[in-house]
């Protein structure tokens, strides 16, 4: 009989590609983590793991277990669902990991919404970026994440993560008050190649949407000053510093003081934002609240 518990360490051996890491995720000792592999690997009959100086792969056996360790995973969640609504409980906490702007866009109002259908539902709120929030997911260490598509990000189909699109936004140029391109109605990015460039840091999404954008229209950006709070990015190109792209919503009631906004020109960069949980945990009677909040919150989400 294989240990749903040891499924659970070959996963985040396969997320984190190293056997120190996964064991870090699920706060055992790397030497507890290889034990528990090699237990499995005695269940199974199978040798399970490669070895290189790149890191902790998997070998076909592996890959064959994995895909039916997501099954019995998400399976193991819907039972831990199924059981808590059967106990007809709404009473409890829910870890949410959400990047800025969507706390305040969304999670927040959703909290309030929650107060009054759901007063036994607690959200505990914990700030990471994008790319930061699906692993915590995935560790365990959040049920619930508020999050946006980057590059590298897991597949839409991923069988670790059930997703619940919320909504999608433009980024808006962000010019000094003295630029000549302020003089129109849009933007075009390529008039802006050879312009000092301001943004957040390398790892976060809006970093690849401002990447990706500049590549389309045909330059690389010269990022000069990097910075992962739009108001900072805001006050250095109201300060002459550089122009910037600027998810809409962040602009949403900022003080621009000698900053202009614009549109882009043309097909305008985009962040698609959703939540995500463990497949099998949207059934969940405390999380199913949260996301459904969420998605009322989002549907009268203006962003044009």
């Amino acid at each position: 009989m294989i240990d749903p518990r040891r499924l659970r360490i070959l996963r985040a051996v396969a997320d984190h590609r190293t056997v120190t890491a996964a064991a870090a995720a699920l706060y055992l000792t790397p030497s507890a983590v290889s034990q528990q592999l090699a237990a499995l690997e005695q269940e199974t009959g199978h040798s399970l793991l490669t070895r290189s100086s790149r890191g902790v792969g998997l070998t076909a056996a592996g890959e064959i277990l994995l895909a039916h360790a997501h099954a019995v995973l998400a399976q193991l969640e819907r039972a831990e669902a199924e059981l808590a609504a059967h106990a007809g409980g709404e009473a409890g906490e829910v870890r949410v990991a959400a990047f800025a702007t969507g706390i305040a866009e969304v999670l927040a109002p959703a909290i309030g919404h929650l107060a009054d259908r759901h007063p036994g539902i607690r959200v505990r709120v914990r700030d990471a970026e994008g790319d930061e929030s699906l692993p915590l997911v995935l560790d365990g260490e959040a049920d619930l994440a508020l999050t946006v598509e980057y590059r590298g990000a897991p597949h839409k189909n991923d069988p670790r993560l059930a997703r619940v699109p919320l909504y999608a936004e433009p980024f808006d140029a962000v010019l000094h008050a003295a630029h000549p391109l302020t003089q129109g109605a849009h933007v075009s990015l390529a008039e802006l190649a050879d312009s000092d460039w301001i943004g957040p840091y390398p790892g976060n999404p809006c970093h690849d949407v401002m990447l990706l954008a500049c590549e389309l229209a045909g330059f690389q950006p010269r990022l000069t000053h990097s910075s992962d709070d739009f108001r900072a990015v805001v006050a250095l190109a109201g300060a002459g510093a550089g122009v910037a792209l600027v998810p809409r919503s962040a602009l949403r009631g900022m003080e621009l003081k000698d900053a202009v906004v614009r549109p882009v020109a043309g097909p305008a960069p985009t962040r698609r934002v959703f939540a995500a949980v463990r497949r099998g945990a949207d059934r969940h009677p405390l999380i199913r609240p949260v996301l459904d909040a969420m998605a009322h919150v989002a549907e009268g989400l203006s962003t044009g």
